[in-house]
């Protein structure tokens, strides 16, 4: 049988019928690395005899009468992980030999579940792109057609599961780091809540592993089913045991529906900031029809909603500010002298950008209020809906572009150009007040491409988008392999 496709939860039904071995699982997962990652490139870092041996010791451990969430499953973590004995180098030459002493938290919880880990993930540089390529491992391509990209920055980890590289995997996620990729790729991610997951050992290159509380990144799952996010997402789940996990114990709400009939869902196809492009406004359409046809109640427009344009530059201005923190004073005073030559009329994205790189700590402050209004009316918002469905970029995945400028690239939305990162907007709409939201396909484009889309629940309740994507995946299919 072919098992590489299989889902996490067929193969952990396999393994416990022993219907086949964890090491049977994991030769064959290798061996399908081996004859078609030279085309992909999504496993930069391949770690193919610890994988074997952890498989043979789950195998052991099976025959001893244990069952663990993950035993025997294999999987692959992104490269921005530290994996004690395998390199970190977030695409940065300068770290090629950097080697951590210990796993990132989150490996440690794959491993403790008994997943195999078959090696690492592509990234672009610094984790800065919507596509994932750099000068140490080159050029993840996208499964569906080689010549575009398969996203950033989880890029690898997309292109490995719709590979059939495994059969779960974790990424993170600031700009739609996990959300992007799985749209561009055919496969499903969860974006989950800020600080559900604990993300102690996903930094940078050299930077100690502290439990940090970060502002807008999260860790997150991605697999080839719905059912599988939230498999993956119970092992991940969690506070820093060095933190909070001291006095609290996790304990999510259950989802606030179990049939699509009952759920109130808002669905968005256009920003004010960026068209959608066809493609992506017929995958959108496509889940509203799925939603209206199972009787879920559907609206179209909400006096609730919080107001999209100043979400899309509160939530440049605060990815923005962090992104200089560590800039030299000469770069950073360069962008003060731009900044203040901005006109006051100019609202663009663009200026957000630009003014969000130079804010005082008096500027941040006034920002994270505005943020906190923001997450106040998304909880008015919540209490009529139990779910956003809307876009995750405006297109498809793009032909690669690696222009050493990313202020000089364009993305084509129907034959016009708009800004590169202004395609942001979309995945700021969660990750600014820090909602849950749930990556699923929803289609082909006329070329033949994924179609994906968000489902953004409200925060801390996980598991209703989750539900929703699950019920969805029923209603209208999920993933399918490339041809």
């Amino acid at each position: 049988m072919e098992w590489n496709f299989q889902t996490a939860e067929e193969l952990a039904a396999a393994l416990r019928a022993g219907e086949v071995t964890s090491a049977e699982l994991t030769d064959e997962a290798i061996a399908r690395i081996e004859r078609d990652d030279k085309a992909i490139n999504a496993i930069c870092v391949p770690d193919f005899d610890r994988a074997r041996a952890a498989a043979r010791g789950a195998d052991q451990a099976r025959a001893r009468g244990e069952d663990r969430p993950l035993l025997g499953i294999p999987v692959t973590v992104k490269e921005s992980y530290n994996v004690a004995g395998l390199p970190t180098t977030w695409g940065m030459p300068q770290h090629r030999n950097y080697m951590p002493a210990e796993d990132a938290v989150q490996v440690s919880r794959l491993k403790a579940a008994g997943a195999v880990v078959l090696g690492k993930t592509n990234v672009p540089f610094g984790l800065q792109d919507v596509q994932s390529f750099n000068e140490m491992y080159g050029t993840t391509n996208n499964p569906w057609d080689h010549g575009r990209t398969s996203g950033g920055s989880s890029g690898g980890s997309a292109a490995a599961l719709a590979s059939g590289f495994g059969a779960l995997s974790i990424g993170s996620d600031l700009a739609g780091s996990l959300r992007t990729p799985a749209h561009f790729c055919g496969v499903y991610a969860h974006k989950p809540t800020l600080g559900l997951a604990a993300t102690r050992g996903m930094v940078p290159p050299l930077t100690p592993a502290l439990p940090t509380d970060l502002d807008l990144a999260v860790v997150g799952p991605m697999a080839r089913t719905a059912r599988d996010l939230t498999f993956l997402l119970d092992v991940m789940a969690g506070p820093d045991p060095l933190t909070l996990g001291v006095a609290h114990d996790l304990k999510l709400p259950p989802a606030r529906h179990e049939r699509l009939c009952d759920f109130r869902v808002l669905v968005l196809d256009n920003h004010p900031f960026i068209p959608s492009g066809a493609a992506v406004r017929a995958g959108v359409h496509r889940v509203a029809d799925a939603l209206v046809d199972g009787g879920a109640r559907v609206e179209r427009h909400s006096p609730l909603l919080p107001d999209l344009t100043e979400a899309a530059v509160l939530y440049t201005q605060l990815l923005f500010s962090s992104s200089v923190a560590r800039f030299p004073i000469e770069a950073y005073e360069e962008l003060r002298t731009r900044a203040a030559g901005l006109s006051a009329d100019d609202q663009s994205l663009d200026a957000a950008r630009l003014r969000g790189m130079v804010f005082s700590h008096r500027d941040w402050i006034e920002a994270n209020s505005l943020r906190e209004l923001h997450r106040h009316g998304w909880r008015q918002f919540f209490a009529e809906f139990d779910a956003v469905v809307c876009p995750i970029t405006p297109t498809p995945a793009f032909p690669h572009d690696h222009d050493p400028d990313p202020r000089e690239r364009r993305i084509d939305i129907d034959g016009v150009e708009y800004p590169y990162f202004d395609q942001l907007v979309w995945a700021g709409l969660a990750t600014m007040p820090g909602l849950p939201a749930t990556a699923i396909p929803a289609g082909r484009s006329p070329e033949g491409l994924p179609v994906g889309v968000q489902l953004i629940g409200p925060m801390f309740e996980d598991r209703t988008p989750l539900r929703l994507a699950e019920l969805l995946e029923q209603k209208i299919g999920g993933f399918q392999a490339p041809k």
